[in-house]
This record gives structure tokens, sequence and C-alpha cells, in this order.
């Protein structure tokens, strides 16, 4: 006969913290659906850390009100703007969870999100997972494009190019640590599951369903595929410390992963 300190250790096994980090920036308008989406999960042994950037709209306000409703959620304020990479650290200081998930204060997740993922992770036992994800508008409408998650992601690959959707990567700290984002302006999420793999003792592994939903917003700097250039070379150059030529020659490989290889894993609704 099982024990009750064996039945409990095989409970709380079966039934792991995830910690889900939210950078909050002047989001009024759309933190309310994603903390919705989050308390609509069928899995619920979760807490949500928001870090706010010292908004100066509604958002904190938003995210208190939730917060004051489930003690699952927390809310801590930062003074001064530091930008998402600071947010993204704070919060993963923060977090107790074993695993470490990322939700934007502008994009959703399906119901099933953190269940089907934590069960794939244990079946397939791999401590780095990643699912499709759609694209939405800013009135949260379906775009017709979905992004397809690749079924198996080695670090070259990933560094060859960013095949996880931030929004919908999952890493097991209890096993890998926990991982900083590094403090540039753009690819910090390529950054962290880039060293998430190499932190793995397997390739880091995608679930074919669609899991997340990423809001395309007319604001934001990825709308602008033309300065993403320059993020892209100083991801190599800044980030890995590569040399110029180098840095060049990565960004070369990126450019034709980017238009040549990935294609093949968007998909047109």
């Amino acid at each position: 006969m099982p024990s009750k300190e064996t039945k409990k250790r095989t409970k709380e096994e079966q039934s792991p913290l995830i910690s889900i980090i939210t950078p909050l920036y002047n989001a009024e308008s759309f933190v309310s659906e994603t903390i919705k989406s989050i308390l609509d999960q069928t899995y619920s042994n979760w807490e949500q850390i928001i870090v706010d950037d010292a908004s100066t709209d509604g958002s904190l306000q938003v995210a208190l009100s939730f917060a004051k409703k489930d003690e699952r959620i927390k809310v801590e304020r930062l003074s001064q703007n530091r930008g998402a990479a600071y947010c993204r650290n704070r919060a993963t200081e923060l977090a107790a969870g074993d695993y470490i998930a990322f939700l934007d204060a502008d994009d959703l997740w399906h119901p099933n999100k953190l269940k089907s993922q934590l069960e794939f992770m244990q079946d397939n036992q791999c401590d780095v997972s990643y699912t499709n994800y759609l694209h939405i508008n800013e009135e949260g409408e379906l775009l017709g494009k979905r992004i397809k998650a690749l079924k198996k992601l080695s670090f070259n690959k990933q560094h060859r190019n960013n095949y996880i959707g931030n929004l919908t990567g999952m890493y097991q700290a209890r096993t890998l640590g926990k991982i900083a984002s590094p403090n540039i302006r753009k690819r910090q999420d390529w950054a962290v599951w880039l060293e998430a793999i190499k932190r793995s003792p397997k390739p880091a592994m995608g679930l074919q369903e669609d899991l997340a939903f990423y809001r395309v917003r007319k604001d934001s700097i990825s709308s602008n595929k033309s300065r993403l250039v320059k993020y892209n070379y100083s991801f190599y150059r800044d980030y890995l410390g590569y040399s110029g030529l180098k840095s060049f020659g990565c960004l070369l490989v990126f450019f034709y992963e980017y238009f040549f290889i990935r294609p093949g894993q968007i998909e047109k609704l």
C-alpha cells in the first residue's frame, strides 16, 4: 500500500506548477482578454506573474483587478520603464514553477494549451516544447494564417532561425534552470529558446496543435520587416559575440532559411 508521502509526491509530479511570464506595457485594450484566456485553462495548477513596465494607460489597474479575485495572478509594477527583457527576467526571478511559459499581454491561449502541452512533454520526456499558433488581428479575428511547429528542433536549426513562437514555448525549469532574456531590443525570445535547447539533452519538440493566438498589431516592431535586419545581425554580433564577418555569414543563412525554408511551416487557412 503506497504511503501518504508517496501519494503526495506522485500527485505533485503529475500536476507540476507552471509559471506564466507576462510583461505588460500599455495594453489596456487587450490584457483583460489575455488574462481570461489563462483563467479558462483546463489545467489549473499555474501562476501568472505580470510585471507592469510603468504603463501610462489603465493596464495596471486591469491586471490588479484580476489579481484581487485570483491569488494565482501576481502583479508587480516598475516605477520606471525598463523594457520587455527586464520585465520577463524579473518575472522569471519571481517564478516558483517547475515549468515556465510565456504569454505577452496582447496574445491568447487555447483553453487546452497548458494541459495538452504538459502531457506532451511528459509523454515524450522532453524539456523544451512549442506548438502551432494562429494569427489574429487587433479585434481578435482570425487572419487565416497558421504557423506550424516543427516536430523536432535542434540547436543548429534554431541557430539559423527562430522557429519557436514565444507565446507557444514552454521549458522545464526544474531540469534546465531559469533562463534570462538578454537585454537586447529585439530577438530576446530567440535567445531564450536557443539557450533552452542548448541546455536540453534532446531537441525541442513541437506539438502539432493550434494552441495559441498571436495578435498582429499595427504599431508593433515586428510589423516593420526592414528594421528587423539590424536586429537579426545584432543577435549574432552582440548577443552571440561573433565577428562581423561571421555575423554577416549567419545573417545570409538566416535569410535563406527565412525565405526558402520557413514558408513551408506557414499555412493559409
